[in-house]
């Protein structure tokens, strides 16, 4: 695999401190992709993408940012807007982020995808790795299948977040994750 080329799906650039780094280190030639469509409101989309920004100087690399086109989004969650935390409303959005990922590696020819979704300890990584490896077969990728809070990788992700001051948020970025947070504080 030296040398190879990975698109990694990056949420958010803490959670992607971790893969990032492991992904290079197995030879891959990592470049990101933040999808952020699903990220609410703007002003947060821009320090998550700033952090993306930041996160790709520190580690010499690169990140690619997708036009942020929220409304796309809205209208294909907007059936499960009622729906908890980590239940279809979730998977759609998995669907739509690694979707896009998935386009954008297959025009640029790369030959895998990964996700840095499979770090935090409040999503479904089996549900992640089915989604990507769905997606994948659709555009004759290669899904590299990981979950990446193992070995205690969402630690090391929060420390490296620390030490390379990345701008670390508090929900996962939807307006319904905000909202549930807003009225849980």
């Amino acid at each position: 695999m030296a040398n190879e080329r990975v698109l990694l799906h990056i949420c958010c650039a803490p959670d992607a401190a971790t893969p990032w780094p492991e992904l290079s280190g197995e030879g891959f030639y990592v470049e990101g992709f933040f999808y952020g469509c699903n990220i609410h409101p703007k002003s947060e989309w821009l320090l998550r993408r700033g952090a993306a920004v930041r996160l790709s100087e520190i580690l010499d690399g690169r990140v690619e940012f997708p036009e942020y086109e929220p409304s796309r989004w809205f209208e294909s969650v907007s059936r499960f807007k009622d729906s908890p935390e980590g239940g279809g409303r979730c998977r759609v959005c998995f669907g739509l982020q690694l979707t896009a990922a998935a386009e954008f590696a297959y025009a640029r020819g790369f030959k895998y995808l990964c996700t840095t979704l499979t770090i935090s300890p409040h999503k479904d990584p089996d549900a992640i790795n089915a989604i990507g490896f769905g997606v994948c077969e659709q555009f004759g990728l290669e899904w590299i299948s990981r979950v990446w809070r193992k070995k205690n990788g969402f630690k090391l992700s929060a420390a490296k977040s620390r030490e390379w001051g990345l701008y670390r948020q508090d929900y996962c970025g939807c307006e319904y994750s905000l909202l549930n947070r807003r009225d849980v504080v």
